[in-house]
């Protein structure tokens, strides 16, 4: 099952950060059972908020080069504050590091003025095509999807990823 956990990215800046949302809707199928009668958003589904909206930022910034962005590791992570629903989790992120194919950001969701989770995130980009070599238009019909998906997450940007 895959989850798309930001709702909109509201400002970016290849290279260097992003800030996305996501509002928490009581119709998101995990909180039946994360708690009954005391909903709130899992602390891992937080770090995937977190993941996604970094991953966006590396997809930008290398011009969607990459089919395939994932979680490497997370230190330090804190949760500090329950998102329930109606809530909206302000995400942010900033690049503090970039390796090769590795980079290592600083991120944070708030609520308002109190910050609900943060952590360091170090993150991998590549294509599968690069393991296997057979598996080209795996990566195309990613990018692809990849694409259409960034052009609904940040219409400002619409116009950079027609092409």
């Amino acid at each position: 099952m895959r989850f798309t956990l930001i709702d909109q990215i509201t400002e970016l800046k290849p290279g260097e950060s992003i800030h996305a949302i996501k509002t928490l809707s009581l119709a998101e199928e995990y909180l039946q059972d994360h708690f009954p009668g005391f909903p709130i958003m899992p602390g891992v589904l937080m770090v995937e908020a977190m993941v996604q909206t970094c991953a966006w930022l590396m997809r930008a910034s290398e011009n969607f080069q990459y089919s395939t962005v994932l979680l490497k590791e997370a230190r330090a992570v804190k949760f500090n504050s329950f998102v329930s629903p109606g809530k909206t989790l302000s995400l942010t992120a900033s690049v503090h590091k970039k390796e090769g194919r590795f980079w290592t950001f600083k991120a944070s969701g708030n609520i308002g003025e109190t910050n609900a989770v943060s952590a360091r995130l170090i993150l991998e980009q590549f294509n599968v095509v690069d393991a296997h070599p057979a598996l080209t238009s795996a990566d195309e019909t990613q990018l692809r999807s990849l694409k259409e998906l960034y052009a609904v997450l940040y219409p400002k940007a619409a116009a950079i990823v027609e092409g």
